[in-house]
């Protein structure tokens, strides 16, 4: 695909040669305006330009030099401009675009854009609150600019997408947003608003949104130990008892631990193993109001202002994660602090930092700000809904494909299977308990141990890797494995790219080990080059995919070449890249990695649909078969609390397919050091069965995680509640297949979203826009995780406007109200939306192991219903050339019939007769979930239209 190319105003002179009148300089378009500023200011753009792409999408510029920069956009596609038939008028000092569905104004003195709909509602406007939006930076020996840009928003808005972040914020309103790559945090730069519009910021440097202030360390607070002394907290450093050493104490005015450099700030022979840390006192501030606080940290952690616990987290010491919080703060008062570190490992990383309450002034203003780029470029989309703003998003950088139908079935994954036999005999086993698997994943290090980045398997533990995955092919299953982007010094492939020059220094030069065996000097490719993309493809391709290989796990893909190095030092690793510094490519690099396998292997063989997993994410990755996992995470009730906003806010971005590890990644000592106790044991099933009851409900269906052993039958034995509830929900998936893979289709044809926030559908309901534990899955269920330790009840808000069906027994209730759902160990609550029509298949052990021949179609009534059943041939892209089927199934409330429409569409192996059972539920006449009910009615179909009354 190639990407759109900016304006170059090559003839910038000439094209100003005159004044318009009033002496405002601009220039009319063919597709929009050109203004110059008359007195640009320091730091202000000197030209602004408007482009209409479509009826609902503008793009602005803005450079502060003569020329807009012809460096190409990464996310956008070339020539995504629509057919529209805008009209520019000029009104006193405002230049006026309308559209059919916008109105947008730009000052043809100041250049500031304000966004309005058709009826003139304003809807965006821009306000740089006096700031520069254009600051000189100098990147090695590149020149380029800081940039920033403010708007001016409406009270009640709030803010949704920005990618994958884990602090557990659904609205980000009034917080600020670090669009940094990071294992964990995935970094799209589309923000979406309940305002029904959404803002690409098309730049690829780390960028903050919202409030951009930069965070405030500790010490700019009037810092008191406990014993009220000035200047800073009372820090406390215990050893672990078994030293019998006394603690050292010391006031502090900071706590900064958060990165490799800083593990020598520790007091002189301090050792974090065993040891406990706290920090005591009293924080005063200069301001009253909302303080709020972001903490990095692992181990485990606890924070309290005033005696009130605000931070209760654990983390795995090598791989902190974000959490923020805040606190009332009184100026000029005295406020109680307590925070207690265990690290929980020999190295563990720790930071706090503030921001101090938004002035008033900027309580309704939100900002991007970047830290590199030459130009200043966003596009605005605008919608009827946020289906509509998600569809403009992939107008603009692509639209996703529709994943293998494999893809949607059950993925089994370990860190790692350690050889051959150990992943055969994971898929031997699924298949003789008939637990339904489509996948199975080789994680890394599969290779010699001296031999990352070969892609070959180490022989003496995976002898015959062609007859493996043969033997998985043999039972029905699929492939993925893990490949890097990054070799080991010295081994054949790293000679091959380096002769090329196709490979970062850096961590070459300094020599950097990592944590293998004895350490190993290693380092990435530069995905930014062509070239080093098409031989890390040839690469894959002759050790893995002529192997029969079905699928990529693209870890690492950040790039992590150093875990917990500092951002400066990680710009550093990837600099420079092959279109320039780091510092302005750095969020792009998982784009250009994935770019590369994708073409690869569309080139090489075009009826194979790709299918990538990725730790990372940017804007356009949709287009390159990719989907997203939320990285290596922790195995507790409160990690999976943060995943659910987590994976919202990625969909809500415009990126369909999210997955993440069931389980957690890494655990506690509890589950993982010697034989567990009764209670540990049970605590580690019912977080594990908790978490499959909310995986069934992503995108993407997939277990994986760190020992103990994630197979069912590893969690427990088959006569206990948590085996059976996992198999329960296993078992309902793959029913539910005519829906998923309906849904998967309807992603590509109507650029809809799986994973649904409550936002999108019920965007009316006020009382939605901050819930970010509940959520849509497609059209009709709605999915409400438990994620609280030995619970059994599960309060959850039911959206105004419609009924409401337990999926389970078929009971209907009234939606706008909170209720408390019963939430015993098995079950997990699940409703249906009055007016849905759901489609279960037969019982399958993979998704293509019979025709649909039979559907049951569960009719909720109550209100009209609809929906579009989906085929095509479930492996290549043949559907993108029209080979794909539609039937549409529609409700009649008031005439009480179900249609099943005239079939759309036709592809080659299409099952052309079938039968429709049909189960009608109605408010007053409750309905079990039974695949084998007596149906109410049967419907003989082959491809015309039939309709009948339900009784």
């Amino acid at each position: 695909m190639k990407i759109r190319n900016t304006l170059c105003l090559a003839l910038v002179a000439t094209l100003f040669s005159f004044q318009q009148p009033g002496g405002k300089k601009y220039q009319k378009l063919k597709d929009g305006v050109l203004v110059k500023l008359e007195k640009p200011a320091s730091g202000d753009p000197q030209y602004v330009k408007l482009r209409v792409v479509t009826d609902n999408i503008i793009q602005v510029s803005a450079t502060p030099v003569e020329k807009f920069s012809p460096e190409p956009s990464l996310m956008v596609l070339e020539n995504q401009r629509g057919k529209t038939d805008w009209k520019f008028q000029e009104k006193g000092e405002t230049l006026v675009l309308n559209t059919k569905d916008l109105r947008v104004e730009v000052g043809a003195a100041t250049g500031a854009v304000s966004f309005f709909d058709k009826n003139g509602k304003l809807l965006l406007q821009e306000s740089n609150q006096g700031r520069q939006a254009f600051t000189p930076v100098t990147l090695g020996q590149e020149q380029s600019y800081r940039l920033q840009k403010a708007f001016a928003v409406d009270k009640d808005e709030a803010f949704y997408g920005l990618g994958q972040h884990q602090t557990g914020l659904m609205n980000y309103r009034g917080w600020q947003i670090d669009l940094t790559q990071y294992n964990s945090v995935a970094v799209v730069p589309f923000l979406v608003s309940s305002k029904n519009y959404g803002i690409l910021w098309d730049n690829n440097s780390i960028t903050k949104f919202g409030d951009v202030r930069p965070y405030q360390p500790l010490s700019k607070l009037r810092l008191y130990g406990k014993d009220q002394k000035p200047g800073g907290l009372t820090a406390t450093y215990a050893f672990d008892k078994k030293t019998g050493k006394t603690p050292i104490t010391r006031q502090e005015s900071e706590i900064s631990y958060e990165f490799l450099q800083d593990q020598k700030r520790f007091p002189a022979g301090y050792a974090l193993e065993g040891g406990l840390m706290t920090w005591e006192g009293f924080l005063e501030s200069d301001a009253t109001g909302e303080h709020r606080f972001e903490m990095p940290s692992s181990g485990y952690v606890k924070v309290w202002i005033d005696n009130k616990l605000l931070l209760d987290r654990w983390r795995e010491a090598w791989n902190p994660g974000l959490s923020v919080f805040k606190a009332p703060l009184q100026k000029g008062k005295k406020h109680t602090f307590k925070m207690e570190w265990n690290p929980d490992g020999g190295v563990s990383y720790l930071a706090l930092r503030y921001l101090s309450p938004i002035p008033a002034q900027d309580q309704n203003k939100i900002a991007f700000a970047s830290e590199a780029g030459d130009k200043m470029d966003y596009y605005f989309v605008y919608g009827q809904n946020l289906d509509g703003v998600v569809g403009g998003y992939r107008h603009l950088t692509g639209a996703a494909q529709v994943m293998p139908k494999w893809a949607m079935g059950f993925w089994q994954s370990r860190e790692r299977y350690k050889t051959q036999e150990e992943l055969l005999g994971v898929v031997r086993e699924f298949r003789k308990r008939q637990i339904p698997l489509d996948n199975i994943v080789q994680d890394w290090s599969y290779w010699k141990e001296d031999q990352w980045g070969s892609q070959e398997f180490d022989e003496t533990r995976f002898p015959d890797p062609q007859g493996m995955v043969k033997e998985v092919h043999a039972h029905n299953a699929k492939i993925m494995i893990s490949t890097w982007p990054k070799f080991y010094e010295g081994i054949d492939a790293y000679k091959q790219f380096d002769q090329k020059g196709l490979l970062y220094k850096t961590s070459i030069n300094e020599q950097i080990r990592d944590w293998i065996g004895k350490g190993y000097v290693s380092t990435f490719y530069d995905a930014f080059h062509p070239e080093g993309r098409n031989m890390f493809w040839d690469l894959i391709n002759q050790k893995l995919y002529k192997m029969g290989i079905d699928a990529w796990w693209q870890d690492a893909s950040e790039p992590d070449i150093l875990s917990n190095s500092s951002i400066a030092h990680r710009k550093a690793l990837m600099n420079p890249t092959y279109l320039g510094s780091a510092e302005k490519y750095f969020n792009a690099y998982v784009l250009q990695h994935n770019k590369g396998i994708y073409e690869g292997q569309r080139g090489t063989n075009p009826n194979d649909r790709v299918f990538i997993l990725t730790r990372s994410a940017f804007g356009g990755l949709q287009r390159y078969g990719a989907a997203t996992w939320s990285g290596d995470i922790a195995s507790t009730f409160e990690e999976m609390g943060r995943q659910i906003p987590a994976g919202l806010n990625f969909s809500l971005s415009g990126l369909p397919y999210w997955t993440t590890d069931i389980g957690g990644f890494f655990v506690e000592n509890k589950y993982d050091r010697g034989p567990m106790t009764p209670e540990a044991q049970e605590e580690w099933r019912e977080l594990n069965t908790r978490w499959y009851q909310y995986g069934t409900f992503t995108p993407l269906y997939r277990a994986h995680g760190q020992y103990p052993f994630r197979e069912v039958y590893n969690i427990a034995p088959e006569n206990h509640k948590a085996y059976q509830s996992i198999v329960y929900y296993n078992k309902l998936r793959y029913r539910l297949m005519p829906y998923i893979y309906s849904l998967t289709g309807q992603v590509y044809h109507q650029n809809a979203t799986i994973m649904r926030p409550l936002v999108m559908d019920f965007g009316t309901d006020k009382n939605v826009l901050n819930i970010g534990d509940q959520f849509m899955f497609g059209p009709s269920l709605l999915v409400n995780p438990v994620y609280a330790k030995n619970a059994t009840k599960r309060r959850l808000y039911l959206p105004a406007n419609t009924g409401w069906y337990n999926l389970y027994d078929g009971t209907y209730q009234q939606g706008g109200r909170q209720i408390e759902a019963d939430a015993p160990y098995e079950r997990m609550p699940l409703f249906v939306k009055e007016g849905s029509i759901l489609p279960f298949g037969p019982e399958l052990q993979y998704t293509t192991e019979k025709p649909a021949e039979t559907i049951t179609l569960y009719v909720y009534g109550g209100k009209d219903a609809s929906f579009e059943l989906y085929e095509d041939e479930n492996t290549n892209y043949n559907y993108e050339k029209g080979k794909f089927a539609t039937i549409p199934i529609t409700y009649n409330e008031a005439k009480k019939t179900v249609t099943i429409g005239k079939r759309q569409g036709e592809f080659d192996g299409m099952l052309r007769n079938r039968t429709f059972q049909v189960v009608y539920v109605q408010p007053t006449k409750a309905k079990p979930l039974q695949y084998d009910a007596k149906p109410d009615a049967t419907i003989a179909y082959s491809g015309s239209e039939k309709s009948l009354k339900l009784n």
